[in-house]
């Protein structure tokens, strides 16, 4: 044992360093603009857990990652940025209030509201505030972005003040806000310029982003607290009358309903490309197949499941208000791992190089991988 060389032990080092930061970024609420909640790699059958950060109040907001570096929220008002590698804090900022949504990072700049209507922008290597706007009421919403004329993006903001904001990244002016008819809680999903999200007026709202104009009104019956996620004009999105939707964007009709259960969906869906995966209130994890709106299969926790599932190869990754973070198989819905939290898990996983971050309402943030090899 002694023996070994401290060249040897610095090279396995750099080679668990090099493991990570291989691994696709995961910037924001659910992977990318679209929400589909899709992670490129893979992922252990049984996975170990790495590291634990603990925060001063619960953690519902999700992480994102990028590089080494992750970032989350907590209701203890801080935006933590975390190393990946081990979860020691590299720094840390404190906000006007409790933060639920997910901070999206871009183009070196990390983007986030909070409850007490405050969307901040900060620089993502120092926490150093760039700039901060307030609203006329809180935020749960996650932001998000749009490529927009001449290549300038645009930062998205819904918000309680019944408003989709757009603001310039480097600045943080308002390029334009879309009002509706009740509260945005979910986060706007974004493809090919266009973004869609549901309300609590009960009607997908369907917004050119780039010009910030209202196109379409798509009735559902049913308040939206959830995110949709947007693929080929079609927007898979749960409700509060116990039924997730296919909303067709051009044709401004539902394609189908899946209903199962009575009780309402605030999970958002993962997407591939024949399934829908979504977890529900009613204390399950579903799969319905993505053309026809038919169950494929459930998977049953002990809790309600208002984490949003992620798809990593060929299992899905969801919390639970049990206390248990589970590994599911993609193809026939059985267990397949589970790791008990204690308390109940409503942050949604982020992935990233093979490691899997999440916080639960205990205050703290987990990260879940393979053991790296111990050393000779």
């Amino acid at each position: 044992m002694k023996s070994i060389a401290p060249s040897w032990i610095l090279l396995l080092g750099w080679l668990a360093l090099a493991s990570v930061l291989r691994g696709a970024d995961w910037p924001m609420f659910r992977g990318n603009p679209q929400l589909t909640g899709l992670a490129e790699g893979a992922f252990p059958e049984k996975p170990a857990l790495l590291w634990t950060f603990k925060t001063g109040a619960a953690v519902k907001s999700s992480a994102a990652i990028v590089g080494d570096r992750v970032f989350i929220g907590s209701t203890d008002s801080n935006l933590h940025c975390l190393s990946l590698l081990d979860g020691k804090p590299v720094w840390s900022f404190k906000s006007d209030g409790p933060i639920e949504g997910s901070p999206l990072v871009l183009d070196g700049r990390v983007y986030f509201g909070t409850a007490n209507t405050n969307v901040y922008a900060l620089a993502a290597d120092s926490g150093k505030l760039l700039w901060s706007r307030g609203l006329d009421d809180k935020i749960l919403s996650s932001p998000t972005w749009v490529e927009g004329t001449n290549g300038v993006r645009q930062i998205l903001v819904g918000g309680y003040d019944f408003r989709l904001h757009s603001f310039n990244p480097a600045t943080g002016a308002t390029n334009w806000s879309v009002e509706t008819g009740n509260y945005i809680n979910g986060t706007p999903a974004v493809g090919n310029g266009v973004t869609a999200f549901g309300g609590c007026d009960a009607i997908v709202h369907v917004v050119d982003a780039v010009r910030g104009v209202q196109t379409r009104e798509i009735e559902v019956g049913a308040y939206i607290a959830a995110s949709g996620a947007l693929v080929d004009g079609i927007l898979y999105v749960g409700h509060y009358e116990n039924a997730l939707v296919a909303v067709d964007l051009d044709a401004g009709k539902v394609l189908w309903t899946y209903k199962d259960r009575a009780f309402p969906y605030f999970s958002s869906p993962a997407v591939t490309p024949d399934r829908i995966l979504v977890g529900g209130r009613d204390k399950r994890l579903h799969c319905i197949d993505r053309k026809t709106g038919t169950a494929v299969w459930t998977f049953a926790t002990r809790g309600k499941v208002d984490s949003s599932p992620v798809v990593v190869g060929s299992q899905v990754v969801v919390g639970s208000d049990d206390g248990r973070l589970y590994g599911v198989g993609l193809a026939d819905g059985k267990e397949r791992w589970s790791y008990e939290v204690g308390q109940p898990v409503q942050s949604s996983p982020a992935l990233s190089g093979g490691r899997l971050v999440i916080g639960a309402d205990d205050g703290t943030v987990y990260c879940l991988g393979s053991k790296p090899p111990s050393s000779p």
